[in-house]
């Protein structure tokens, strides 16, 4: 799908990068670096970056914090999506989530499967909203975060891409806060 640049100016988006590991590290955080490196070249703001082990609970107070944290847009995590008991991402997403972007993991497996193949069906790619912040949830491995921004939230994040974009619904995910 194209992008307008005549019609609306690109604004940059405040995205927090939250790598799930209990073996990586700041210095060999490859998952992690690919996503920095792809939200700055895109014009985004890095709003932070962490890194917390896999335990569902500190994963859900994670994007709980950074979901209350007014200078932070979208989340987009990496690692924990697998089937393997340490795997919890997805459940502490589940823990939180007001809403569900369920399209978001079916797409990411579609993409994924024309890559690897049948591999694809051990990812457990998520999404949802909490408090008004998207909340991305991608696997930990460097291909499958390339895969997760360079097909989908480059343009979704892109308020310019058309015909429409997660970023011009970021005023209005709070609606039912305001009507209650």
């Amino acid at each position: 799908m194209p992008i307008d640049s005549q019609s609306r100016a690109f604004r940059p988006v405040r995205i927090a990068i939250l790598t799930v590991s209990d073996s990586r590290t700041p210095e060999d955080d490859k998952s992690g670096d690919t996503l920095v490196e792809r939200v700055v070249a895109a014009g985004h703001e890095l709003a932070a970056r962490t890194i917390v082990r896999d335990d569902r609970a500190v994963i859900a107070d994670q994007f709980l914090s950074w979901a209350h944290d007014e200078n932070i847009e979208v989340v987009i995590s990496t690692g924990g999506t697998g089937v393997t008991g340490r795997d919890v991402t997805p459940e502490a997403l589940s823990d939180v989530a007001e809403k569900r972007i369920d399209g978001f993991g079916k797409l990411f497996r579609w993409i994924s499967f024309q890559k690897i193949g049948t591999s694809t069906v051990q990812s457990r790619a998520d999404a949802g909203v909490v408090h008004g912040t998207y909340i991305f949830v991608l696997p930990g491995s460097p291909g499958a975060c390339r895969d997760g921004w360079d097909e989908i939230l480059k343009d979704q994040l892109d308020i310019r891409h058309k015909p429409c974009n997660f970023a011009e619904l970021l005023p209005r995910l709070r609606e039912h806060e305001i009507d209650s």
